[in-house]
């Protein structure tokens, strides 16, 4: 009388297999798509880079359309929640948007792939995201999130009020984005090494300067 215990036991481990591939082509297919874009990518370079059989690429995303979308909730989901593990709530405000500022910045420079899949979207006037089920749901917690942090603020008198927490935000991100994904042309055009370690040091302390010195009363 106990076929149904054992019919689990024998279905999980199928089940985390299954998983398991869908996370290895997904890290493949996010190397793929960031050095050669969604045009310039290949399902058969995809599967070979996975070393799985292509037909699996197709039998869990359909085509390639459908793999880059999934690529691209992936990379929302994992900035996300590397967010969330800042544990920001716990910092006073102005700590708060600090680390913030800092672990975008780092982010941006550990990940540089999320950079390269946000410049493909956006060629593609965000195509793929238009069907995403999830990305907005995944933001509007952080949005929140951060709304929160600015109201703190502005209660003890640390921040003015009337700040959007959605223009904070692409402020954060346009400050480190367009110095990272410009890096070679501005370092050719003032003549200095911007990826220099001193360089990127000074750089956050700029941007931390900027946002901070915005959100002043």
């Amino acid at each position: 009388m106990s076929p149904r215990p054992a019919k689990a036991s024998a279905d999980a481990p199928r089940t985390r297999d299954a998983e398991r591939t869908r996370q290895i082509i997904l890290e493949a297919a996010t190397a793929e798509f960031a050095s050669l874009g969604l045009g310039g990518a290949r399902m058969d370079r995809i599967a070979e880079r996975a070393k799985v059989d292509k037909r699996l690429i197709y039998y869990y995303f359909n085509n390639k359309d459908d793999l880059f979308l999934a690529v691209m909730e992936r990379a929302y989901a994992a900035i996300r929640q590397a967010e969330r593990e800042l544990h920001l709530e716990a910092l006073s405000p102005p700590d708060a948007v600090r680390r913030l500022v800092e672990f975008t910045w780092h982010y941006y420079l550990e990940n540089p792939e999320f950079l390269c899949l946000l410049n493909n979207e956006n060629l593609h006037q965000a195509t793929h995201l238009k069907r995403s089920s999830q990305v907005r749901d995944m933001h509007s917690p952080f949005v929140q999130w951060l709304a929160d942090i600015l109201e703190r603020g502005q209660a003890q008198g640390l921040f003015r009020a009337g700040v959007d927490p959605v223009q904070l935000y692409i402020s954060i991100a346009s400050v480190a984005y367009f110095y990272l994904s410009n890096q070679y042309t501005l370092s050719e055009i003032f003549g200095r090494d911007l990826m220099a370690p001193p360089a990127l040091d000074e750089r956050l302390a700029h941007m931390v300067d900027v946002i901070l010195g915005y959100l002043r009363p």
